[in-house]
């Protein structure tokens, strides 16, 4: 995948230094392995010598794991040692030990082994436990896969076992900081990231800088909502003028993300959101272009912007549109800015005389986020009535995180002079796993996978506590939501003969991901049932009057082509009959998790899946990563061969609309939203786009606007990265931030 998708390492526990930095286990000099990947990348009579992978991984746990994993006469004295020398809480007091035992017998006799040289290495330097003094690893990868299994087990034989089945059959992969953190005594959060917001007052920023202070600490990437900030020459006591607006906000923010950086081993990382609609929408993407004055640049800090319908409906029209005073509009509505519906108000606040409102031309605004994104990847976009018109929570969405996927309802917190809470609002966490396709599809059954899957997310909702920051806190423990995805999309389409974008991968798509809607649905249902207890507001949720089941009683989602009904043989389909118990069942029982789905974009956990990240297609047939001070690893695309190169299609070769419609396929069933990234070149491949005959095959804000306005019309929640491939062979908007790949 070319430079791809940067490994995810900011969830990795800062008690622990990076190993191919210190480089201090007793072989590592030896690194013939490296020179033997690296072979990949020298082409034998024309072909890819795929077997020197093969070679590598072999060498790598013949030299490298083989001499260096530390030894135990026996499993008891393993863990006694292990929770003496507080590397592990004492979690298996939990069971007989005989259980653990027999877990770790079913375990070996499963022969798990990895299948490419980038999956060992990223396993054992990044999510094996190692001594403190660097010198020995203390786990396998089946030691890790029984640690999570017995630790999200809490105690429950049968679940342990299930979750053992799952991660070890890598049909299961917790989210990073889960899967890395689960079980250790020194340990970081098992949560991915954070989403707070600010309301207007120096109160509520103050609160609203600790916190992301505190949640960088602890290892998260943030997600801020600025939205509701006055804009700069707004009054402050009632001093026309006075107000400074929102980038010197935004700057603090930076500075403190650089500040709280987990001991030294890797920057803080967050972004901020702001509403298309704020008068300083001009400043807010300024502040991230490379020309910008240092006083306001931003260098670190990733930006978002919130598009409601009504942006799309001024730019189509090519007309003049107003940014109001986020000020003046709390004072008239008697809500924060962000929680005033703009498409739906929007000529009742133009013609309000006491809201100040700046013109600007819709379709110049649209031009300045398209040359940003092309001069950067940023910003981000939330089109965030769509994300509201398909959410059956009660309540409403006013942004998202670090990678756009989560997308919950929120409420405002009042802060006063104290810094002390006068009204706690709801904010939130993400609790995040994600299934493998790949090996989902070989599931002998489906449903069951499911639910251990979701019962393992339970775990995480349940046991995270997130103090420093109580509206974060709070918001968990109202929801108890989670967020399971899925990856490996690409490579399952091509081990099967399929093209990314073809009617056949449209159509598994939405099958695939109606069956985790509907499975998480059930098991969710289940828990509820089973506790006697279901998310807070649950009563005026969709899922309670049970109009959310009207699509599926209406339509059958169930696979059509002879293609895709072949792949779904042996997988049971839920029927309209099965969609009617399930609405009774939820309507009488109702949900434990107010959200149960979002697609992460996948780092490290989908090399060492073996699988492709995501649902994006890759970029490179043979993707080329730099290693620290290692050098370069080579990582062939999975099941790569003569037969299925013909459809390994790389991203930026690829009409983006497939993408797009992906993508879409999905978010139909997807409760919350998908982390999707556009991939572009600078100069187009010809016939790419048809709309670009008889014009300049270079990529031009146009094009970047058709695509924007294409993902909206096809009910695309949001854009992540937009990544431009330059004629130079650089890209722009690679570096993404390390904290949200799960």
């Amino acid at each position: 995948m070319g430079e791809a998708i940067l490994v995810s390492s900011i969830f990795i526990t800062f008690f622990w230094k990076v190993w191919s930095d210190n480089m201090s286990l007793q072989t590592v000099k030896d690194t013939s392995y490296f020179d033997l990947n690296n072979e990949i990348n020298i082409p034998v009579n024309g072909q890819i010598p795929l077997n020197k992978d093969q070679e590598a991984l072999q060498s790598f746990l013949k030299n490298n794991v083989e001499p260096n994993l530390k030894r135990f006469d026996s499993l008891k004295d393993r863990f006694d040692y292990l929770i003496e020398h507080q590397y592990y809480e004492d979690f298996i007091k939990k069971y007989d030990f005989s259980f653990v035992e027999k877990i770790y017998d079913y375990l070996n006799s499963q022969k798990f082994h990895f299948k490419s040289f980038m999956a060992a290495y990223k396993f054992y330097a990044q999510y094996a436990l190692k001594t403190n003094d660097n010198e020995f690893y203390l786990e396998s990868f089946i030691d890790r896969v029984a640690c999570n299994a017995l630790y999200f087990g809490n105690g429950d034989e049968d679940l342990a076992m299930n979750i053992a089945d799952e991660i070890i059959h890598q049909r299961y992969q917790p989210a990073t900081p889960s899967f890395l953190n689960a079980g250790r005594k020194e340990r970081g959060e098992f949560v991915s990231c954070f989403l707070i917001q600010s309301t207007d007052n120096m109160n509520t920023i103050g609160r609203t800088i600790n916190s992301a202070l505190q949640l960088s600490r602890i290892g998260g990437g943030v997600g801020i909502n600025l939205s509701n900030l006055r804009a700069a020459g707004d009054p402050i006591k009632h001093i026309e003028g006075a107000a400074s607006g929102v980038v010197p906000v935004m700057k603090l923010l930076e500075d403190s993300f650089s500040y709280s950086n987990q001991l030294g081993q890797r920057q803080g990382a967050g972004v901020v959101y702001l509403s298309v609609f704020h008068p300083d929408i001009i400043s807010f993407l300024g502040a991230k272009k490379e020309n910008a004055d240092e006083k306001i640049r931003l260098k670190t800090l990733s930006l978002g912007v919130t598009v409601p319908d009504k942006f799309y409906e001024l730019t189509k029209a090519n007309a003049v549109m107003n940014l109001f005073s986020p000020y003046d509009v709390e004072r008239e509505y008697g809500k924060p800015f962000s929680y005033v519906d703009i498409t739906k108000e929007y000529d009742n606040m133009v013609k309000n005389p006491h809201i100040k409102k700046t013109q600007i031309r819709a379709r110049e605004l649209e031009t300045e986020i398209s040359k940003l994104q092309q001069e950067s990847g940023y910003p981000y976009i939330v089109n965030i009535d769509t994300a509201n018109r398909a959410n059956p929570i009660d309540g409403k969405i006013v942004m998202s995180n670090l990678c756009s996927e989560i997308m919950q309802v929120q409420t405002p917190s009042t802060v006063n002079n104290e810094q002390k809470y006068t009204q706690l609002g709801r904010d939130v966490s993400c609790n995040l796993g994600s299934t493998n396709i790949n090996n989902m599809m070989k599931s002998k059954n489906f449903g069951k996978s499911v639910e251990t899957m979701v019962r393992a997310l339970t775990y995480v909702t349940d046991h995270s506590n997130i103090d420093v920051v109580p509206s974060v806190q709070n918001g968990n423990n109202l929801s108890h939501s989670i967020g399971l995805g899925a990856m490996g999309l690409h490579s399952f389409f091509a081990s099967h003969h399929i093209y990314y974008g073809s009617p056949e991968s449209i159509e598994f798509t939405s099958v695939y991901f109606m069956l985790l809607n509907y499975w998480s649905l059930v098991a969710s249902n289940q828990i509820a049932k089973e506790r006697n207890k279901t998310f807070y507001h649950f009563d005026k949720s969709k899922y309670a009057d049970g109009s959310y089941f009207d699509k599926y009683l209406k339509k059958s989602f169930a696979p059509k082509s002879e293609v895709v009904q072949e792949l779904f043989n042996d997988i049971k389909i839920p029927s309209q009959q099965d969609w009617e118990a399930l609405k009774e069942s939820v309507m009488k029982y109702g949900l434990y998790h107010q959200n149960r789905m979002a697609v992460a974009p996948n780092g490290s956990i989908s090399y060492i899946n073996d699988t492709t990240a995501s649902l994006h297609p890759i970029i490179n047939r043979i993707e080329e990563r730099q290693e620290s001070k290692i050098g370069k690893i080579y990582y062939p695309a999975p099941y790569l061969s003569n037969d299925t190169m013909p459809y390994y299609t790389s991203a930026y070769d690829m009409d983006m609309r497939k993408v797009i419609d992906i993508y879409a396929a999905a978010q139909q069933h997807v409760d919350q939203g998908m982390a999707m990234t556009l991939f572009l070149k600078s100069t187009i491949p010809e016939g790419l786009y048809e709309w670009k005959k008889g014009r300049t095959n270079k990529m031009t804000t146009r094009d970047l606007n058709i695509l924007r306005n294409y993902a909206y019309k096809k009910g695309i929640k949001s854009i992540y990265y937009v990544r431009t491939f330059t004629d130079d062979k650089q890209e722009v908007g690679a570096n993404q931030c390390e904290s949200c790949v799960i």
